[in-house]
């Protein structure tokens, strides 16, 4: 059952203010989370069910814009009809299973950091912009334009260029077999995200209640709680909890610097999710996928700038080609939303049954 209303003028404004701010969200976390995440293995890190449940670890953060929306309906609507928490059974299931396997990529794709510099795990990463396709694709019914079959392209041969140059990227330090279990591990992780995204967008169309903006955030809370109890199973089976105060003792750059590193991989990586979850709210899970492909230079140059990783060729390439894949997307979204004024608005993205009354 499918809850559709038609869009109000005030429901568009705030949506693509809602965009906006998540794509702000999902830039930080995708920019900056690969970077304090390799800068905890860089110093002496190794426990990687711990990397892996910091980046859910910041799952109460959700609960301030959950928050602030329930202080908001409370001026609007009768106590009686206003609730802390709006998720039915049904939905809950659904955000913990997709929880637990977001558990799963997160533990893959730290034990990837670990090995990787932050520049080839990135492009890695980038690979899950085909996948993310091809899954909206079967999952979601996703409709392509030339514009964003172009965009597609463009961000998938800019990964591929980047990709000629992982061979010289070997850290000194690590044999080609960890190197290799690196790349493939980060590989699958790719992939399950990429199934991860629309597996949420139909979610949102099956859901047998109205999606809010405030119930995206309840299912993110839920999602990353039950991420972060799969990892927890990982870090008492591993004896995580007893080593990680001597690890913080003897980290490289003393231990004060260790839990400030750790903070900031749960809150960067936070924002991240948060983004993701919004943007997938407000527009699709392609639009999440392109985001996420098209920052992937801006995370190897950053890597270049704080790491000191090698920039070749081939990266100006990438950079210029995600550039241009991304302004395809949007020039075609602007260019079908114009088409389709007269009537309901409508973009080639399949449209998920929400609203944002009651935010």
């Amino acid at each position: 059952m499918e809850v559709v209303k038609e869009p109000k003028p005030a429901d568009t404004t705030l949506r693509k203010a809602l965009l906006v701010i998540n794509c702000i969200l999902l830039s930080i976390g995708n920019c900056g989370g690969p970077l304090v995440m390799r800068l905890y293995f860089i110093h002496g890190g190794k426990r990687v069910w711990f990397s892996s449940w910091l980046q859910t670890a910041g799952w109460p953060l959700t609960l301030f814009p959950i928050a602030c929306a329930y202080m908001h309906r409370s001026r609007t609507q009768p106590p009686s009809q206003n609730k802390l928490f709006y998720m039915k059974p049904p939905l809950f299931i659904a955000a913990a299973a997709i929880g637990v396997l977001t558990g799963l990529d997160d533990y893959l794709y730290s034990y990837g950091s670990a090995r990787l510099p932050v520049s080839t795990s990135s492009l890695i990463i980038a690979s899950q912009l085909a996948f993310t396709a091809g899954f909206a694709f079967l999952l979601v019914k996703q409709k392509f334009t030339s514009y964003s079959i172009n965009a597609v392209f463009l961000l998938t041969i800019g990964a591929g260029v980047l990709a000629l140059h992982t061979s010289s990227d070997r850290p000194d330090n690590e044999s080609s077999k960890e190197y290799i279990l690196g790349f493939l591990m980060t590989l699958v992780a790719s992939f399950l995200y990429g199934f991860i995204l629309p597996l949420v967008e139909l979610t949102y169309k099956k859901a047998m209640q109205e999606i809010t903006y405030a119930l995206v955030m309840e299912f993110q809370m839920v999602m990353c709680l039950f991420a972060t109890g799969f990892c927890t199973v990982g870090m008492l089976i591993n004896n995580d909890f007893k080593v990680i105060p001597r690890e913080a003792r003897e980290y490289e750059i003393g231990e004060t610097k260790y839990y400030i590193i750790a903070i900031c991989t749960a809150v960067t990586v936070q924002c991240f999710f948060l983004g993701v979850t919004g943007v997938i709210f407000c527009a699709s899970s392609l639009l999440s996928g392109i985001m996420i492909a098209v920052l992937l230079p801006v995370t190897e140059i950053l890597a270049v700038i704080f790491y000191k990783e090698k920039f070749q060729a081939e990266k100006d390439v990438a950079l210029a080609l995600s550039v241009w894949g991304f302004i395809s997307y949007f020039y075609g979204e602007i260019k079908q939303t114009n088409k389709n004024k007269p009537a309901t608005p409508e973009t080639e993205m399949p449209s998920i049954p929400n609203s944002l009354q009651g935010v």
